[in-house]
């Protein structure tokens, strides 16, 4: 089978070179000419049999709009496109419209795997109508991770970044229930040796998980993660988990509070803190730091 893939980064490239591996060819296109197989996107295209596939792997928001109008103008009807980048839901509704207008179709496709993917497999959540999604089985096989579990069909068009958004919102606190646990045991003198413990917790413990092992493998590097600044990003997707629990008026407390964690992490001094710091000298006479 055929594919043109557009975005060749730490993921996009890994899935190309997987995709090869199960026999199927890829023409991978990415502004760096050092890992592209085209010049261009209407190259890429030009050298691909109709009815076409493309699947798209670059930012969400103003990239992937650009390159789906690109195609537009490049693909005809009966060609299929997929977003398999961290797009918004309804991005991909708007997608699915301009394109479907043209006669081509979309899907969504919620990829995780990370660097480790192209060992271990990719798990697929993906939205779309059951004649494009169909037609893309055998480029889902190559990507998936062996055996009955890794894939799913989750709905229609848009279910597939949905259900990438609400896993990446669970991820966010799992990584903070994990972080936070690591922190009191850094703090108390009775327990010595932190990094084991954590290890301790691999096998048998209900807690046990992917997130765990990786959480091992960075103490084993840096025991006490002295080398890193207390500081995390956020991918958006979890603002975006949060605004659909309002829309929906689903309570999401844990993720929620993990992904304002995030936020706090990027305040150097915390301008609320310096006012719960007034406010507790005002009621109670606790005594304050001055700003150095």
């Amino acid at each position: 089978m055929q594919l043109g893939l557009i975005g060749l980064g730490k993921m996009g490239g890994n899935m190309r070179e997987r995709i090869r591996r199960a026999g199927h060819t890829v023409i991978g296109y990415d502004r760096n000419p050092d890992v592209s197989d085209a010049s261009s996107l209407a190259e890429m295209v030009a050298g691909l049999q109709a009815p076409r596939i493309v699947w798209v792997m670059v930012p969400a928001g103003a990239a992937t709009q650009s390159v789906v109008d690109e195609l537009g103008g490049l693909l005809e009807a009966g060609d299929t496109v997929v977003d398999g980048g961290n797009s918004r839901w309804t991005d991909d509704e708007k997608h699915a419209r301009e394109l479907g207008a043209k006669g081509i179709g979309f899907v969504d496709a919620g990829v995780s795997g990370g660097v480790w993917g192209l060992e271990n497999g990719y798990a697929l959540m993906v939205g779309g109508e059951k004649e494009h999604v169909d037609r893309l089985q055998p480029i889902f096989e190559a990507l998936k991770p062996e055996g009955p579990y890794g894939y799913v069909h989750a709905g229609k068009v848009g279910a597939g970044h949905f259900s990438k958004m609400v896993h990446n919102g669970i991820e966010y606190a799992m990584m903070q229930a994990y972080a936070e646990g690591w922190e009191l045991l850094e703090k108390v003198d009775s327990v010595t040796d932190v990094r084991e413990v954590f290890r301790s917790w691999q096998d048998g413990t209900v807690i046990r998980s992917w997130l765990l092992d990786l959480a091992v493998n960075a103490l084993d590097e840096d025991e006490h993660l002295e080398k890193l600044r207390g500081y995390a990003e956020d991918s958006g997707e979890g603002r975006w988990t949060v605004e659909a629990a309002i829309d929906n008026a689903v309570p999401l407390p844990a993720i929620t509070a993990s992904l304002f964690a995030r936020f706090a992490s990027r305040q150097e001094d915390s301008p609320q803190m310096k006012m719960i710091a007034a406010l507790r000298n005002q009621f109670g006479g606790h005594a304050v730091e001055s700003a150095k």
